[in-house]
């Protein structure tokens, strides 16, 4: 199964996701953080995940005769690698990107079902800007969007801390400087 192919399930980027805060869980765990999703199905898709190398068998214990696994997420087999990503096709990636989007609605869904809900209090926002940048600007704002979230990732689990989820999509506007936008004309002088 190719990286994409496993990684972009919904079941399995729900796995993912939880396992994400960088805590250990066993199945048990997981089915008590997941519990819309059947028993067998998320045995199946841990499984999976598990024989591709994405998650890490780190303890095991006999209970009741079982044997009861504990995984933690190998952040590095998480991602789609660029080859990867070079080799989706146009479908590949808006499969990828609906599976993506659909994500980012169950999570809002759960948000919203919460008995209390207070965007400013909870920091809950969704916003959408234009930014006019070069190539080398884009790739220096990347790098410092990267390099501020990469000092946060580490942060364990704490009282007061409350885990959030950042997710972004960065898609050209479609227009490049100097063009005209349909129905618009430049004056030349």
């Amino acid at each position: 199964m190719a990286t994409a192919d496993l990684l972009l399930h919904p079941v399995r980027l729900r796995i993912l996701k939880t396992l994400l805060d960088g805590r250990d869980r066993t199945t048990s765990e997981l089915r008590a953080e997941l519990p819309d999703i059947a028993s067998a199905t998320l045995y199946r898709h841990v499984a999976l995940l598990a024989e591709a190398g994405v998650l890490a068998v780190v303890a095991q214990h006999r209970v009741r005769g079982a044997v009861e696994r504990t995984y933690r997420l190998r952040q590095g087999a998480a991602e789609i690698d660029d080859d990867a990503l070079a080799a989706m096709t146009p479908d590949d990636h808006r499969r990828a990107f609906t599976a993506f989007v659909a994500g980012l609605l169950a999570d809002f869904d759960r948000y919203l079902d919460r008995d209390e809900v207070d965007l400013r209090r909870d920091g809950v926002g969704y916003r959408q800007a234009t930014l006019w940048l070069t190539d080398g600007e884009l790739d220096a704002l990347l790098t410092e969007l990267r390099a501020v979230i990469a000092a946060r990732l580490p942060n364990p689990p704490a009282p007061g801390r409350v885990q959030r989820l950042l997710s972004t999509v960065l898609l050209p506007g479609g227009r490049r400087a100097g063009t005209d936008a349909p129905g618009e004309t430049r004056e030349v002088r």
